[in-house]
């Protein structure tokens, strides 16, 4: 009987022996590919959840191109400037500092100089900031724990010494003062990204299971991270800067936490529910607001305005007659347009209020029976065809009869124009005019209309 040998669990993780590879006289860094590979399984899973929510197709990737090398750029900041030690002390090379592809990304700097970008973008096409960081959380998550990875090919940010078989192992040469002895080191990296994938899977199923919205899910996201940060912020033992004995990245998770936390009770008070997705569109489907060039060339025609001096309506019919169409003062052959009647009715009286015309018919019978027969002729000679046909029936009945139908007219047409519009009152004001000037029943019918009688 043959024995097989039994299968041996490594006693530890081990490090690679190179963080890069060259191709082509080309040094391609293991670090960079998985910050690559993080950020576009960040734009993917949050181009879904966009989706999902009701939001518009490629807003993610215009706003991954702001949100990118903002966060890049943040995350080296912060780095520097906590670790500023690594790079401006004595005996070193500041110019280590522009060396990003050698590792050293703050998180909270990504985040920070991350969102202002995302904030830019979203600003941009009327996109909700809020709604576009829930939608992105899970993502940059995800992002995270694959970066992490990039620390291990580095051999960096590792914890205590440990015998668990899980150790990782590091090389003499990455290995901190004090530790040449030590062989094998907590894997924080490791500890970061299963906490980071777990992390963003809870997330998504809780915004599935009750529809968070107004950036609370994106506050769930910091507050979930800043709680693991602490405890293998607290293994590293890596050199870093401090304040009272505690690690700068402990206070400051710890001052995030607390923020996150207060904010996700402040917006559930004040926003609860999710945001509507009409809200998500924004503007995306029109010019970008921003592009001067864009936005002129879209302009295919100035926006006019009617004068604000004109209370005739001669704005109203500019913009008609720059549409091809004609404008309402226009009027049919053979009749006069009101602007003609002007002059007549500046000679003529001013007429009375409709209300007072229907009570003193009387009265504006005797004033026009006295009035200059000048003013008379210019008043029926701009009155329309329907007045002057009323006025011949007029003249062919007995006397009484024409001082009761006189009266009755006038009465009739003071109520009407009452009733209309300015146009039409505008029409009908000759018409007015001529009417009192209807004699009494022992007067001429001459006088009223300026026409010669029959047989005269």
């Amino acid at each position: 009987m043959i024995a097989t040998p039994a299968m041996v669990l490594p006693a530890s993780i081990p490090s690679p022996s190179s963080g890069s590879w060259d191709i082509g006289g080309f040094e391609l860094r293991a670090y960079a590919l998985c910050i690559m590979a993080g950020i576009v399984l960040a734009i993917w899973v949050g181009n879904k959840r966009w989706l999902a929510r009701g939001g518009e197709a490629g807003v993610v990737a215009d706003v991954a191109v702001w949100a990118v090398p903002f966060g890049i750029i943040g995350g080296r900041l912060y780095h520097v400037i906590t670790d500023n030690q690594l790079y401006f002390r004595e005996g070193r090379d500041p110019w280590q500092a522009l060396r990003i592809w050698e590792g050293g990304l703050g998180i909270w700097g990504a985040i920070a100089m991350g969102g202002l970008g995302v904030w830019i973008a979203c600003r941009r096409r009327g996109v909700p900031f809020a709604a576009m960081a829930d939608a992105l959380a899970p993502g940059i998550l995800l992002a995270q724990a694959v970066g992490r990875w990039g620390n291990w090919f580095n051999q960096e940010l590792f914890g205590k010494p440990t015998d668990l078989p899980w150790g990782l192992e590091i090389d003499p040469v990455n290995r901190p003062a004090g530790y040449a002895d030590v062989a094998t080191f907590h894997p924080t990296f490791l500890y970061e990204s299963l906490w980071a994938v777990g992390l963003a899977f809870l997330l998504m199923w809780l915004d599935k299971r009750y529809a968070i919205g107004f950036g609370r899910l994106f506050a769930l996201y910091v507050a979930g991270y800043t709680l693991g940060r602490g405890f293998w912020e607290y293994l590293r033992i890596d050199p870093a800067n401090d304040v009272f004995g505690i690690r700068v990245n402990l206070w400051v998770s710890g001052i995030i936490f607390v923020a996150a936390v207060a904010y996700f009770f402040w917006s559930l008070k004040k926003h609860p529910g999710r945001e509507d997705p009409e809200t998500l569109r924004g503007f995306y489907d029109e010019p970008d607001p921003f592009d001067e060039d864009k936005a002129k060339d879209g302009d295919e025609a100035p926006l006019t305005l009617p004068d604000d001096d004109d209370d005739d309506g001669d704005g109203v019919s500019s913009a008609a007659a720059a549409d091809g169409e004609k404008p309402d003062t226009e009027k049919p052959d053979g009749e006069k347009p009101e602007t003609e009647a002007k002059p007549a009715e500046e000679k003529a009286d001013e007429p009375a209020p409709a209300a007072v015309a229907t009570k003193t018919a009387a009265k504006k019978t005797t004033t026009a029976k006295k009035a200059p027969a000048k003013k008379t002729t210019a008043a029926a000679a701009t009155a329309p065809a329907k007045t002057t046909a009323k006025t011949t029936t007029a003249k062919k009945t007995p006397a009484a009869s024409k001082t009761t139908a006189a009266k009755k007219t006038a009465t009739k047409k003071a109520t009407t124009a009452a009733a209309k519009k300015a146009p039409a009152a505008a029409k009908k004001a000759p018409a007015k005019k001529a009417a009192p000037a209807e004699p009494p029943a022992d007067a001429p019918a001459a006088d009223s209309t300026g026409t010669p009688a029959p047989g005269s």
